[in-house]
């Protein structure tokens, strides 16, 4: 199965040892982004919705560069730190999506901060044989 690597200036770098996405076998994988604005570079800081807000752009511009969107996204996490925080975060997450609701909200742990985004997965624009 051939996999490609996907990067995207429009959102923020990954770790060293880590890729923003993968693309494999006709599906997306994206990985963890935080509430950083790429164009600042700095973390988005006040309520929850707005970082949940800024990662769903952050997954949207990865997407993008894959050749894929939010709309065909299958799976998502995100951690939230403040149980109050929940809904408001579920009710963005709703509301940016057009068909079905897909994340999973979850208590943050293991060091994951507040609207950190831990993984998606998405279908591809185009399926191809080769993956």
């Amino acid at each position: 199965m051939s996999r490609t690597i996907i990067s995207t200036q429009a959102a923020p770098a990954a770790p060293p040892s880590y890729s923003q996405a993968v693309k494999a076998a006709g599906l997306v994988f994206v990985s963890g982004t935080a509430p950083i604005d790429p164009s600042t570079g700095g973390l988005i800081k006040g309520p929850v919705q707005a970082q949940v807000a800024q990662c769903l752009r952050n997954i949207s511009a990865i997407l993008t560069a894959a050749g894929s969107s939010l709309e065909k996204a299958v799976s998502a996490t995100l951690f939230v730190a403040d149980e109050e925080d929940f809904a408001g975060a579920s009710r963005l997450i709703r509301s940016s999506q057009t068909k079905g609701y897909l994340a999973s909200l979850r208590p943050s742990g293991s060091g994951q901060k507040a609207g950190d985004c831990s993984t998606c997965c998405a279908r591809a624009t185009h399926w191809s044989s080769g993956g």
